[in-house]
């Protein structure tokens, strides 16, 4: 999904023999199966589309319902399935390094193209030249934001779609397709959901991946582009909340495409499954959920001000610091830099390290404290008209601790009493003296 977060297990694996150990099942049945099973993955399949079209409407407004009529927009599908397949192509014709991905359960290694970056930048030319073409009139943008909702049907109906396709082709090589430890329950309706093979892929291309950055946190951007040109077009100017807002977030999305490789250690690929949960995520709810406040200033614009602004950049600095100085210094651990030498650990009867010093000696996830802070700052610009600007920071925090909740109970499994111990050692969460 659309945050750079990464699993925040503060621990150095040490190398063991392997030789000895019995060769564990390739596809081992699902006994735990999160979500409250079947019924929670109708529930959530069904009700976040219905919330995304919530979303719409209020911050459309009621005005906006005799929209009805546009929700099943056929130039909208067709735009939207030339951006998704029009990025495909680029992920082809698109110079990239080509890099090895982590070793899987039966030893082998997948490769993986990384040019999102540079399949970005062809995305940002392209637009530029067309701003150039038309003075400032980018009809596409005018297309984006007079066709919104019929753009939310149709990344909703190729998130459906596309989860299928991926379920149905998880049966194709029985025995030798690698499914998800969370996917194989032998019920259809959840593994559909959560996702029942972890690498579908076509040849060299690999869905998950590839919906992991491009379809979505791509169009994120845009669309929050789309919106301060329909500021400047109703109102005459761009406010400087609008300028915040899609500074920080573009700054995001190009962060994520030149950090593309880190996605390769991430939990949504090397655990996660690839269903209609994480379809959706990517295809719709970042791009139509994200771009809430950019929405909201296109109608309603909202001026911070000197102290305003540098108000909202301390905070969100203050979030970047702590996220990227956490995750630097917990890599720093793992690669024993000289920089963490001094930090203390507890060493566990697996012959891993936890570190309990430092940034880690503060909360067992603090790098989600400072992501989340950040998501704070992305919210605030739109001052306090509507809490529904704010939605954003409040479903992350829920994604968050629902992360933070797996993470707790993997590395209890793994580490045992001495995962208590840690715990002991560092007591909160992570929000210091809160959770």
């Amino acid at each position: 999904m659309a945050s750079d977060t990464t699993a925040s297990e503060p621990l150095l694996a040490a190398s063991t023999d392997a030789a000895s150990s019995p060769k564990p099942e390739l596809n081992p049945k699902t006994t735990h199966v999160e979500f409250s099973g079947v019924p929670g993955a109708l529930g959530i399949s069904i009700g976040l589309p219905i919330l995304i079209y919530v979303l719409y409407y209020a911050i459309e407004g009621p005005e906006k319902f005799e929209s009805l009529r546009n929700v099943f927009d056929v130039e909208a599908l067709a735009a939207y399935l030339a951006w998704f397949f029009g990025l495909v192509v680029l992920f082809y014709i698109v110079p990239g390094p080509v890099l090895e991905g982590t070793v899987l359960r039966d030893g082998t290694t997948l490769m993986y193209k990384m040019n999102g970056l540079n399949c970005y930048l062809v995305v940002i030319a392209v637009l530029i030249a067309r701003g150039f073409i038309t003075r400032g009139d980018l009809p596409e943008f005018v297309f984006i934001a007079e066709h919104l909702l019929g753009l939310i049907t149709a990344s909703i109906g190729c998130s459906f779609v596309l989860a299928f396709f991926v379920y149905f082709k998880s049966f194709q090589k029985p025995g030798k397709t690698i499914l998800a430890y969370g996917g194989n329950t032998g019920k259809p309706i959840f593994d559909w959901f959560i996702g029942r093979e972890l690498n579908p892929r076509l040849g060299m291309f690999d869905i998950k991946f590839f919906c992991e950055l491009r379809p979505g946190l791509f169009l994120w951007t845009i669309i929050n582009a789309a919106m301060a040109h329909a500021q400047w077009k109703r109102f005459g100017y761009i406010s400087d909340s609008m300028v915040l807002l899609n500074l920080f977030q573009f700054i995001y999305v190009v962060d994520s495409a030149v950090l593309e490789r880190k996605n390769l250690t991430m939990i949504d690929i090397t655990t996660d499954g690839f269903g209609f949960m994480l379809a959706f995520g990517d295809l719709a709810l970042v791009p139509f959920t994200y771009t809430l406040q950019t929405r909201f200033l296109a109608k309603t614009p909202v001026n911070l001000g000197v102290y305003g602004t540098l108000g909202v950049l301390a905070l969100k600095v203050l979030g970047y610091y702590i996220f990227r100085s956490s995750n630097s210094q917990k890599n720093a651990f793992k690669q024993n830099h000289p920089s963490a030498a001094h930090l203390k650990f507890i060493k566990t009867k697996t012959g891993s390290k936890l570190l309990a010093d430092g940034w880690w000696g503060t909360a067992r996830h603090i790098n989600y404290f400072g992501d989340w802070l950040m998501s704070i700052s992305w919210c605030l610009p739109t001052g306090f008209h509507t809490p529904v600007t704010y939605f954003y920071s409040l479903y992350f925090a829920i994604l968050l601790i629902h992360r933070e909740t797996r993470d707790e109970a993997k590395c209890s499994e793994k580490y045992g009493k001495d995962w208590k111990e840690y715990k002991k050692q560092v007591r909160w969460k992570i929000v210091p003296f809160v959770y």
